[in-house]
């Protein structure tokens, strides 16, 4: 447990102070971005393996980002009671033991108990970004806060950036079967081939929880530093008030809300959209590396952003990304081919400085709520679980390339936001 009476680590400008422990939390955004995006990776493998329809495969994200609305309030209550170092700590190896849940799930397989591995992983998450945000947030100088965040989320890009790439190889790795061969097959060869598809999920999760159970390990050896100015501990004081009435922390939340969930949802209709026969006419292997590029824009976006915004207002910038944004998805919808392929991809590009910015601007002066006020920013990320949803339904009734209506809508509440919403009241 870290106590209180360590030596406060806080003082303005002195960034390169903590240049040791941004590192090592840096590595903590890598591995929770390459966990995150292979859901983009499991969406068309379960679906072809279960026979799912859209609305049917989006319950993965829906119970994937379901964990962080049940359990962002429980996680900053786990923060002031251990502190951000042995909260991050629980938050691995959490998402280790998810992992390894795959190995169960895929040895059925069962579609229920992947949602279940996930949920575990995703509740495991919750706890890295309800502690890891605020932490990198106030890791020195407040008016660098949205440049380290952006910085920071550049190598969790970095691991959306290969997971895609990996996954496709591990997972995506057998010939895709059609309707017709899956309906000619008898029921015990089609159990075959369930369990034959499903194994190959194994041997990732077992290395990906290998690999969290030992960054669990490296972190509880090194010592980071207190942030005595929103490290709460146990005997917080409630006389800060609510964080409710923070206005642009409850506009924020609705911004994350939107933001992760026009996000989330354009990822995980990559592989179906660009395997279109007037999209991109992919096989589903070759569509996931293109899926890379969407996460690789991310990437390029938060390192550029990071010294973009040394010189100018995170809501300035927020607020033109998100113009951006909606202008290449309205791009793809009314476009087909190649147009209408890496118009969508280039959107990542503009996603990338989003969710950073958003949640500097509504933790601002929150003070020692900043934990209770990054547990409510965590919580939104259910956009994640329900937008998606709403595009699957979309896609079912209306086809997957006009569904992208929906994030491009969700865009323009981000505009708003970083022009207005953001400022305090």
């Amino acid at each position: 447990m870290i106590q209180p009476s360590q030596t406060p680590a806080r003082a303005a400008g002195s960034d390169q102070k903590y240049g040791a422990a941004l590192a090592v939390i840096t590595t903590v955004f890598f591995m929770w971005g390459f966990v995150t995006v292979l859901n983009d990776i499991l969406v068309p493998h379960l679906k072809a393996i279960f026979e799912l329809n859209y609305t049917q495969t989006m319950l993965i994200q829906f119970t994937f980002f379901s964990a962080y609305f049940l359990m962002s309030m429980p996680s900053a209550k786990l923060i002031s009671w251990t502190g951000y170092k042995n909260s991050i700590m629980i938050g691995l190896c959490v998402m280790g033991v998810g992992a390894l849940l795959f190995i169960p799930a895929a040895s059925l397989p069962s579609y229920a108990l992947f949602l279940g591995a996930l949920y575990i992983v995703a509740s495991g998450m919750t706890v890295l970004q309800v502690a890891a945000n605020p932490y990198v947030a106030v890791l020195g100088a407040p008016e660098k806060a949205s440049s380290r965040l952006n910085l920071a989320q550049a190598f969790n890009s970095l691991g959306t950036t290969i997971g895609p790439y990996l996954g496709g190889l591990f997972i995506l790795s057998a010939a895709t079967r059609t309707a017709a061969e899956l309906k000619a097959m008898t029921p015990d060869q089609l159990q075959a081939h369930k369990l034959l598809e499903a194994s190959s999920v194994k041997l990732p999760y077992i290395g990906i929880a290998c690999l969290l159970f030992v960054l669990a390990f490296a972190i509880s050896r090194f010592h980071l530093p207190v942030l005595a100015n929103i490290e709460e501990g146990r005997n917080h004081d409630e006389s800060a008030g609510s964080v409710w009435r923070y206005r642009h922390l409850v506009l924020g939340a609705i911004g994350i809300f939107i933001y992760v969930g026009a996000e989330v949802s354009i990822g995980s209709f990559l592989v179906n959209y660009f395997s279109q026969p007037n999209i991109g006419g992919l096989s589903e292997r070759d569509a996931a590396r293109y899926v890379s590029f969407y996460w690789g824009g991310a990437m390029i976006g938060r390192f550029v952003g990071s010294a973009v915004l040394q010189k100018l207002k995170a809501g300035l910038v927020l607020g033109l990304a998100a113009m951006a944004a909606c202008a290449l998805v309205t791009t793809s919808i009314l476009t087909t081919g190649a147009v209408a392929m890496w118009s969508i991809i280039c959107v990542g590009l503009f996603n990338s400085i989003m969710f950073p910015n958003i949640f500097t601007l509504g933790i601002d002066g929150l003070g020692k709520l900043t934990g209770k006020g990054s547990g409510v920013l965590v919580m939104a990320i259910v956009g994640g679980a329900i937008i998606p949803i709403v595009q699957g339904a979309l896609a079912d009734s209306i086809g997957i390339h006009t569904a992208f209506t929906l994030p491009a809508v969700c865009y323009l509440y981000i505009v708003y936001y970083g022009f207005r919403g953001s400022r305090h009241a």
